[in-house]
């Protein structure tokens, strides 16, 4: 357990793909168990859940945050990337509670559904190819071998 809160609470050095993964699936964890206690605590109100939602990806930031830089560090880069991505995320997370680029569509039979703008529909398109290049940056590329400017090798002496 010290190990996972280490992970999650560091900024220093270097963890190999395996520990971003784990880390990851704890995040994943966490957000999940969150997500239903917000969507029952939000009692089916939209908007209270929709800034519940915000307040839920400030607390997760940080840990993301310090999985995403020490996965940076192995691949020797300063993580400039990894703060656009996070960043992004934050902002396109409080477009969607404040229902900035959101208009509303008559379905039919009653039914009204948010959809996005034509403009944050590009940008929301955007993040995810950006998205996805982060994804193989930190979850699928092998890090520096030997020691680089972030520290030595968190895989020497682990094969």
């Amino acid at each position: 357990m010290d190990k996972l809160i280490a992970l999650l609470t560091t900024t220093q050095g270097r963890i190999g793909r395996q520990q971003w993964w784990l880390g990851i699936a704890a995040l994943i964890m966490i957000s999940i168990v969150a997500s239903i206690v917000l969507g029952i605590v939000s009692f089916g109100n939209a908007a209270l859940l929709a800034w519940l939602a915000v307040l839920l990806n400030i607390a997760l930031i940080y840990p993301a945050y310090c999985l995403g830089i020490k996965r940076r560090h192995d691949r020797d880069s300063g993580g400039t990337d990894l703060k656009l991505l996070i960043a992004g995320s934050v902002l396109l997370n409080v477009l969607q509670a404040t229902g900035i680029g959101m208009d509303w569509v008559d379905m039919g039979q009653g039914v009204i559904l948010p959809m996005p703008a034509i403009w944050l529909g590009l940008i929301n398109l955007a993040y995810a190819v950006f998205a996805i290049y982060m994804l193989v940056q930190l979850g699928f590329l092998k890090g520096t071998t030997g020691a680089n400017t972030y520290g030595p090798d968190p895989l020497d002496g682990a094969a």
